[in-house]
């Protein structure tokens, strides 16, 4: 038994004529009234008595009939379920993003795509860079906004840059660094220093050595902390100094004293980053509306 099977009993049976049923259905009489005899030697009843003008349904008839309208009547609320689904999938776009480095540039970004895709649903999520890249790489997001990473672990994704902060030196205010204009790296590199996780930020890891391993081969990482907030409470408690965006400051407030680095370094870059496969309208979108924001 097949589910046109169904179908076509319901249009016989509401129409109470084959040749009607035959032509609501867009097929010839002579297959239908093989499938109702095929129907009703499978189920082993009647489902109908032949009149000269018309037929109607047996007792066995009238039960099937109810359960058969039951049937496809729940096989298309699970058709349209499914197609309602899909639909907010297909008008949702999925966004990891890293909480401090993109604090200015999200939600600039946000306003463009909401100007241009007012029906989108965003959802966003805070991460790690190495949770965006899994992420991005498994399909749980759709597109990222973080510090560059790694060139290897950003291998196969499109990435776009954005914007780039300079790179200070945060120091609790009782620090003799916050009396200075600017800092050396060379005298950086001799405090104790607060960091974000290797485990979580790898690219960061890489950015310290770069800079601090020059002048000071042995420099000490004297704590580690997966996110930009617990880092700022520990320099602040003055258990330690660290690197990071002069966009941390916003977020820091009066809390710390950011200085600027002698030499200084390259700026930190805040790139974009999704699927090189990903070609869905709503990230299109989004990247023209994360590249139309201009950050000075």
């Amino acid at each position: 038994m097949e589910l046109r099977h169904f179908r076509y009993f319901v249009a016989v049976a509401e129409e109470q004529n084959v040749s009607r049923a035959a032509r609501r259905l867009h097929i010839s009489q002579p297959p239908l009234s093989r499938q109702i005899r095929a129907l009703e030697s499978e189920l082993g009843v009647s489902l109908f008595e032949h009149g000269a003008k018309a037929i109607r349904l047996t007792e066995a008839g009238s039960i099937f009939l109810s359960e058969a309208r039951a049937v496809l009547l729940r096989v298309d609320d699970a058709v349209s379920f499914t197609r309602a689904i899909a639909q907010r999938k297909r008008n949702r776009i999925r966004i990891g993003y890293g909480a401090v480095p993109t604090s200015e540039v999200l939600p600039r970004a946000l306003r463009a795509f909401q100007r241009t895709n007012p029906q989108a649903k965003i959802n966003l999520h805070a991460m790690t860079t190495e949770e965006m890249i899994r992420a991005l790489r498994s399909g749980d997001i759709d597109v990222s906004l973080m510090a560059d990473g790694l060139p290897e672990d950003l291998g196969g994704l499109k990435v776009k840059e954005l914007c780039a902060y300079p790179l200070r030196v945060a120091t609790s205010k009782r620090h003799r660094f916050a009396r200075l204009r600017v800092v050396p790296i060379a005298a950086v590199a001799k405090e104790p220093i607060i960091a974000l996780t290797r485990h979580g930020f790898r690219w960061y890891r890489a950015m310290l050595e770069r800079l601090l391993l020059p002048f000071n081969p042995g420099f000490e990482i004297a704590e580690e902390y997966d996110n930009t907030q617990s880092l700022i409470a520990a320099v602040e408690a003055g258990r330690g100094v660290a690197i990071g965006w002069s966009i941390v400051a916003r977020t820091a407030g009066e809390r710390l004293a950011f200085r600027s680095l002698r030499p200084e370094p390259q700026p930190l870059p805040i790139v974009l980053a999704c699927r090189q496969e990903s070609t869905s309208s709503l990230v299109e979108g989004f990247v023209a509306a994360a590249k139309s924001v201009h950050i000075k």
